[in-house]
């Protein structure tokens, strides 16, 4: 079921859509949801879409099943999205609905929402009417939509969870005995499979924090805001520092200083902050301080779409700052990966002693989704050539940027008894001391730049889904691996053996050998990426010779919908 929520900002169209998600997730099923909200303060037209599915399910459809309206501009905009016999939720006594001109039949429930919610305590409570009167719909019963509203409401009291239990209990009954005739939707509970639901950035907060996180920096920057809430919220808990800085050159800034004294450092932001950052950047490519820095993308230049999303920046960050320096570059697909990558992100950066990129957005940043929960037994904290004092002793002649065949350093901390370097911006030599000579220069740049080798020997190899051995090659990296996964899961079994699906996690330094492989023994390749210059593609071309020719591009601030991908997938 494709289910949608629309009104003004403040109606609690995202607390009532993430309540239902929830309540299916107990209920056995996979989610994942889509909000789309101006970038105002206050106002504007908000709306929250859910999928619900007994199969993984990845991304959004643009054809919804029910639509529940609480204003409106919700039906004027959205009623036809519809699918033929689709459900229209709607308080009837104030919105009309009737004379829809629309090429398909559309069932109408009409629920007096605001009656019901000032029966239970307050208007504010028509989005818990409509709740329950979703599930009624479908088949549900409230045993686990209950114990969901008072998790949700105990903090505020016991009053306002039996408000909102009354109101959700109207809604319930009220279309169980004015609406008994069957729709298209049937969603009875079944096995609860324990997953979690949770999105991509909270997934990223808690990798760092299971991979050893110390100190987080931030300023909020819609749409990586919800890190730096998140990890304020639980920075006594999990005895890690967090700083709400007043930049985001403060933020990188105060990042570096942590990292240079043995802190596991993270920062998050957007692209304009990212731009803010740049200089800094290259600092840390120069002292070679270990960093993990998570660009949520969004549409831009400048301020772009501040609530949309879009894949733009890969160019960018593989090139952002003056000179040549390493860097390594993630992107999850999804929320799972997100986890598991960002916890890798912090052993990465001590390892290799550089900054690490992850590269996400919007789509998945803020989009919920069910995943299993995760195990953290499977990360291993790697601090690399970190040394302790008693190691240090032993050097005689410590040199923090010593010329070595795989370009890392032993690494001392400030502070440690024989470790004493200078970091500073300068190039240097293998002391730290500054130093312009044409030796030193070329010494210390060919020797950071070795890690590039070093790194793409022992980076892991790309994802392949779907048959290995289909002679047809879909490309893709970050939040597109959903949507894709979603359209070629629902292809015939025929189509399906004919296509693998390349999925670049990690684009830099990037995996030039592997990709060319694939791609020279494809008959077919279609790229498909969420920006206008298939930036992707780009880099393809520029590290293997091959140039794809189809391509699958959007641009517009939304994410791939599966009605975008159907067509090109039969095609291909």
């Amino acid at each position: 079921m494709s289910w949608k929520i629309g009104g003004e900002a403040g109606f609690g169209i995202k607390s009532a859509g993430i309540s239902l998600g929830k309540i299916f997730m107990k209920a056995g099923y996979e989610v994942f949801d889509y909000t789309e909200y101006p970038s105002l303060i206050r106002g504007g037209h908000n709306t929250y879409q859910l999928m619900i599915d007994s199969q993984k399910v990845n991304g959004v459809s643009l054809a919804i099943d029910v639509l529940v309206a609480l204003n409106q501009e919700t039906i004027t905009k959205h009623a036809g999205e519809l699918v033929d016999q689709g459900v229209i939720i709607f308080d009837h006594e104030n919105i009309e609905a009737k004379n829809l001109k629309l090429d398909k039949k559309i069932n109408l429930l009409g629920v007096p929402l605001s009656v019901l919610a000032n029966q239970a305590g307050g208007e504010l409570m028509r989005n818990v009417v409509a709740m329950g009167a979703t599930l009624a719909l479908v088949g549900q019963d409230l045993a686990i939509a209950n114990r969901v509203i008072k998790d949700t409401f105990q903090s505020k009291g016991e009053g306002v969870v039996k408000n909102n239990l009354q109101a959700l209990s109207l809604g319930f009954e009220y279309v169980k005995k004015n609406y008994r005739q069957k729709f298209i939707c049937h969603l009875p509970t079944k096995t609860d499979h324990h997953n979690i639901l949770l999105a991509a950035n909270e997934a990223m907060a808690l990798g760092a924090l299971a991979g050893g996180l110390n100190f987080y920096a931030g300023y909020p920057m819609t749409p990586s805001s919800s890190i730096l809430h998140y990890l304020a919220g639980v920075a006594e808990s999990a005895s890690i520092v967090v700083r709400h800085a007043e930049d985001e050159i403060s933020v990188i800034n105060m990042a570096l200083g942590a990292a240079h004294v043995g802190a596991r450092a993270m920062i998050a932001t957007s692209g304009g902050g990212f731009a803010l950052m740049v200089e800094a950047l290259g600092l840390a490519g120069m002292t070679e301080t270990p960093l993990v820095i998570i660009n949520v993308m969004r549409p831009g230049p400048a301020t772009g779409l501040p609530t949309w999303t879009e894949q733009g920046d890969l160019q960018f960050v593989l090139r952002a700052a003056q000179g040549d320096f390493p860097r390594i570059i993630l992107a999850p697909g999804d929320a799972e990966e997100a986890f598991y990558l960002t916890a890798e992100a912090l052993n990465l950066a001590e390892v290799y002693q550089t900054p690490v990129i992850i590269l996400s957005d919007k789509f998945i940043g803020e989009g919920n989704s069910t995943v299993p929960k995760f195990d953290t037994k499977k990360i291993k904290i790697d601090r690399g050539k970190l040394l302790t004092e008693e190691q240090l002793k032993k050097i005689k002649d410590y040199q923090r940027y010593q010329v070595t065949s795989d370009g890392i350093s032993s690494r001392a901390l400030p502070g440690m008894i024989g470790g004493l370097f200078v970091a500073n911006s300068d190039e240097h030599d293998v002391y730290g001391f500054v130093s312009e000579t044409s030796s030193d220069r070329k010494q210390q740049v060919d020797k950071r730049q070795r890690k590039l080798e070093t790194m793409a020997k022992n980076l892991p190899e790309p994802p392949v889904h779907g048959n290995l051995k289909g002679p047809k090659t879909i490309v893709l990296w970050g939040s597109t691996k959903g949507p894709v996964l979603d359209v070629y899961n629902s292809l015939p079994a025929e189509k399906k053996a004919e296509i693998k699906i390349l999925q670049l996690q990690y684009l830099w330094p990037f995996p030039v050998d592997f990709v060319a492989e694939i791609l020279r023994k494809s008959s077919k390749v279609l790229l498909i990426e969420n920006n206008n210059n298939a930036q992707a593609g780009q880099l393809i071309a520029q590290e293997t010779g091959i140039i794809i020719k189809d391509k699958l591009l959007k641009y517009d601030g939304r994410p791939f919908f599966r009605e975008d991908l159907v067509a090109a997938l039969n095609k291909l």
